[in-house]
């Protein structure tokens, strides 16, 4: 039993010998120091090399697919008749989307705040929602003068109207009537 006793003696001073942190006393109302990082993790060094010029593209990221070919925007404006100017939201937003004519999500959106009728628009690739789809036709154009600016909701006095046939990619002098209350 001595034995027991012994090594257990001998264990525990080794490990209060054997500890190589330095344990300060607490100290109340002592503030925590913020540690020194840059010890565990070095600064990267700088490489800058001589044949770049200016900051270069990111490349893609692994899987990632690459923008979609695409035409032309459609160009156009949108009318509100005289009519339906007064039951208008005054400080709405108009909204011009292109669909695909099988439906499903749309392919592109412009936003157009606080519009003034007659508004000229452009509607093109760069205004895709997706970037991989591409701008072609036929498409379907609508437009939507929404009162609280949400294009999801639908509010009284939102008018909407649409292009009696699909347009193409590249088509100008398209005529948008908002002739439909919600």
């Amino acid at each position: 039993m001595p034995r027991v006793f012994v090594a257990a003696l001998a264990g525990a001073l080794l490990l209060a010998t054997a500890c190589d942190r330095r344990v300060e006393p607490y100290v109340p109302g002592e503030e925590p120091e913020i540690p020194d990082l840059s010890r565990i993790f070095p600064p990267e060094p700088v490489v800058e090399s001589p044949l770049e010029a200016g900051p270069a593209e990111p490349p893609p990221p692994p899987g990632a697919q690459r923008a979609a070919p695409s035409g032309p925007p459609v160009r156009g404006s949108v009318v509100l008749p005289p009519e339906l100017a007064a039951t208008a939201p005054a400080s709405g937003v108009l909204f011009v989307v292109a669909r695909s004519p099988g439906g499903g999500p749309p392919l592109a959106v412009k936003r157009i705040q606080a519009p003034r009728f007659p508004v000229d628009f452009e509607l093109g690739p760069d205004d895709r929602m997706i970037q991989t789809l591409p701008f072609r036709g036929p498409l379907i154009l609508t437009a939507r003068l929404d009162a609280d600016g949400n294009a999801s909701s639908r509010s009284p006095g939102d008018v909407q109207g649409s292009v009696p046939a699909p347009v193409n990619p590249g088509d100008t002098g398209v005529r948008i009537v908002l002739d439909e209350p919600l």
